[in-house]
């Protein structure tokens, strides 16, 4: 390679995709980091600005901690596969392109789309009063999150007109005995929120476990809070610390996800 050449011309693309694609592989090893995995079947997506509407989901059967900026695959909203090269090796989750395609398709306001299957997500997604305000975290999404129940695998296209009516205006839903679904206006955000949801649901499973009477705020105290926090997410400088203080977890050890 000549030492002039840059990453993004090394593959093809511009030098904002190139960005996107660091970013979300980033975000991806933070998923690993963090122990939100479920092997190579959840997913994380982000959205491509310009009038094609692509964007980029992991290659089916990386692993998360070793996704590269390179080993993210860039289809259109029906699942074509949109970039140079052979793309018999360019394999991507079908649920995952169900799912995710559904959200960039309706919501241009959310660039990112993350998914997870952790154990407390699943665990609170079956219960039948879904996340409880019992923490800060789940106060962030107090009146601020939408329900989905389980159909099956997400391979029927259909389902993704029910998915974007569950989510609503919201940017985070539980998938009822599935999972959890976050969107943000910027990558930096949706690591935000599904940090914030999973941590809700954690302290949620780990609460009621204990078998004791919990004490949950009055509702006037909840929305306030919820309030305060919505009013966070107009703050992108406060995003910007939060993932330049996210990828110190990573960049510690191999930074090889710019690749």
């Amino acid at each position: 390679m000549n030492v002039s050449t840059t990453p993004a011309q090394l593959h093809g693309v511009s030098d904002a995709e190139w960005a996107i694609r660091c970013d979300l592989a980033a975000l991806y090893r933070l998923v690993a980091y963090y122990r939100w995995t479920d092997f190579i079947y959840t997913h994380l997506s982000a959205r491509i600005p310009g009038p094609d509407h692509h964007f980029l989901i992991n290659k089916y059967g990386v692993n998360f901690h070793q996704m590269r900026a390179s080993d993210l695959v860039k289809i259109d909203t029906d699942g074509n596969v949109v970039e140079e090269g052979d793309i018999s090796t360019r394999r991507v989750n079908a649920a995952g392109f169900t799912i995710h395609s559904a959200i960039h398709m309706a919501r241009p306001d959310l660039m990112c789309v993350v998914h997870t299957h952790t154990v407390a997500g699943i665990a609170v997604s079956a219960m039948k009063e879904g996340l409880l305000p019992l923490s800060q975290h789940a106060q962030k999404f107090y009146g601020r999150i939408g329900y989905h129940d389980y159909e099956g695998i997400a391979l029927d296209l259909g389902e993704r007109e029910r998915l974007v009516k569950d989510l609503g205006q919201h940017k985070a839903m539980i998938l009822r005995n599935h999972g959890l679904l976050v969107g943000g206006t910027l990558i930096a955000e949706a690591f935000h929120m599904i940090y914030m949801l999973e941590r809700a649901c954690a302290a949620q499973v780990a609460t009621l476990s204990q078998g004791r009477e919990i004490v949950l705020p009055p509702h006037a105290v909840s929305r306030h809070t919820s309030d305060q926090f919505h009013g966070f997410e107009v703050d992108v400088a406060h995003y910007a610390m939060v993932w330049d203080a996210a990828l110190q977890l990573i960049d510690g050890g191999a930074s090889d996800y710019r690749s």
